[in-house]
């Protein structure tokens, strides 16, 4: 049995009501999290309100630095119990929870060296004054977290949050809580004082609603859809608190028939793969310029056909969806396919080992997807990539550009003039020329244009929407 966590306490539900933990490889109940209420929410805001007045905000930024170090360290500490705390709540194949646990130690280590060094300026301006801008923390933040990468976002969110001097209140998803329940103990175990990291596990219609509305939460964080992102967004804004949106994306490869495609594909594959296609990032459409179409899809196609399926702990190509409403809505998308007769050219397996009672979807590549079919406009959120052929750049752009979102856009071609057009006129946040992804990189700037959301976490930026700009006008004469 799991329990919130507030003010370094392990706290039952005012509800007295409990949520089951099931392990995506096969379907089976293992654990149960508590169903909170706005209460607790209530609960959670006031100790961190308590912990930032009393404690947290008088601590210098070298001090918050050197807690965030000293969990970063701790985190460093657990890899491997992280890691398997998330390969069987979330069903990824044991190397993307290591990679997942490995990227939170960086996040804090990132942010725990930036606290000291968000600065403000001095100004000129009129004679006998002196005017001065500093950075101030907006008090007690929230964040609301998604199941499909919960440690990450927890570190990218939170640990910048916490750099710049805020305390947390987070909401994670009811389908991955428990890393970072895990997470918040180690914290306390480093000297976090009662209040920084608060938790409080639930739905989202009862503790992600009560924590938007709360009047005590000064910042939203939130990743997850654009329906629910403008819901956020719109109760935010009765009360004019700040937001951050990450809401996903429809993200294209772009492949030009000069690129390098023997460095091309495996990235291509693995945008679409990782984590069972279950990222705000994925590479979900495939644009091909018209002269190599058929032959990288051939290439394409045979690896595709050799990608395994299976259980989280057989640490194979790909794990399972996270729950089965998540399997039903790929199956839906695939019978759309069929409906439409858009052709299927590869498909992955699922192996034997795998119990039925799983979540299971083999990785599919599909061939000349209509620009305005749902397939090449909304998510899938699974193994499902949608090609499509263009001839000329100009077309290029225009499909690249043709959805709702703009958030990641990889661009493959050994023209350096055209490297930059492209980066221009790709609508999106990120534009990564002949990779994609970069590594994971904690120190990017990330977030999106159009329906993927606005603000920006990950690297120094996100200190600039974790706090606001005071200006100072001193008149001395």
């Amino acid at each position: 049995m799991q329990y919130h966590f507030i003010g370094n306490e392990a706290h039952r539900s005012t509800s007295g009501q409990h949520i089951p933990v099931i392990d995506p490889s096969d379907g089976q109940v293992f654990d149960q999290i508590q169903r909170g209420t706005a209460d607790d929410i209530a609960a959670a805001v006031d100790s961190s309100r308590h912990c930032y007045e009393t404690v947290w905000s008088k601590l210098s930024a070298a001090e918050r630095g050197r807690l965030l170090m000293r969990l970063s360290n701790k985190i460093a500490e657990h890899t491997e119990e992280l890691a398997l705390i998330e390969q069987r709540d979330c069903g990824k194949p044991t190397k993307q929870a290591r990679a997942d646990a490995l990227a939170l130690v960086r996040y804090f280590e990132y942010y725990a060296g930036a606290c000291d060094k968000l600065h403000g300026e001095t100004l000129p301006y009129l004679d006998g004054y002196s005017v001065l801008t500093w950075r101030e923390a907006h008090g007690v933040t929230g964040h609301i977290i998604p199941w499909n990468y919960p440690m990450q976002i927890f570190g990218r969110s939170v640990g910048g949050a916490l750099a710049a001097g805020n305390v947390c209140v987070v909401k994670p998803s009811e389908d991955a809580c428990l890393s970072l329940l895990r997470v918040a103990e180690l914290a306390r175990s480093v000297g976090f004082p009662a209040g920084a990291i608060n938790i409080v596990t639930g739905f989202g219609h009862e503790v992600g609603d009560a924590l938007a509305r709360h009047p005590g939460i000064d910042h939203i964080s939130f990743t997850g859809s654009p329906t629910v992102g403008t819901i956020i967004q719109q109760v935010a804004a009765q009360r004019h608190c700040p937001v951050t949106l990450e809401l996903g994306g429809k993200s294209p490869q772009i492949i030009f028939a000069d690129a390098d495609l023997d460095a091309a594909l495996p990235m291509v594959i693995n945008a679409i793969v990782q984590n069972a296609g279950q990222t705000c990032s994925a590479g979900s459409r495939l644009l091909v310029e018209h002269s190599i179409y058929d032959a990288l899809l051939a290439r394409l196609g045979e690896s595709f056909s050799n990608l395994r399926v299976g259980p989280a702990a057989m640490d194979l190509d790909v794990g399972p969806l996270i729950r089965a409403s998540q399997q039903q809505r790929v199956w839906d998308f695939l019978s759309d396919a069929q409906v439409a007769n858009i052709a299927m050219v590869a498909q992955g397996q699922i192996v034997d080992e795998a119990p039925e009672t799983g979540f299971y979807q083999a990785p599919t590549l599909l061939r000349d997807v209509p620009v305005h079919h749902r397939l090449a406009q909304e998510e899938v959120f699974g193994p499902v990539l949608a090609s499509m052929s263009f001839r000329n750049e100009d077309e290029a752009v225009e499909l690249a550009n043709a959805t709702k979102f703009g958030l990641v856009a990889g661009v493959w071609t050994r023209d350096g003039a055209r490297q930059l057009r492209m980066a221009r006129r790709v609508k999106s946040g990120q534009v990564f020329i002949n990779n994609y992804g970069a590594g994971g990189g904690v120190e990017l700037p990330f977030g999106g244009v159009k329906s993927s959301g606005y603000g920006r976490e990950k690297g120094f930026e996100a200190l600039y929407g974790f706090t606001t700009l005071k200006t100072v006008a001193i008149k001395h004469g």
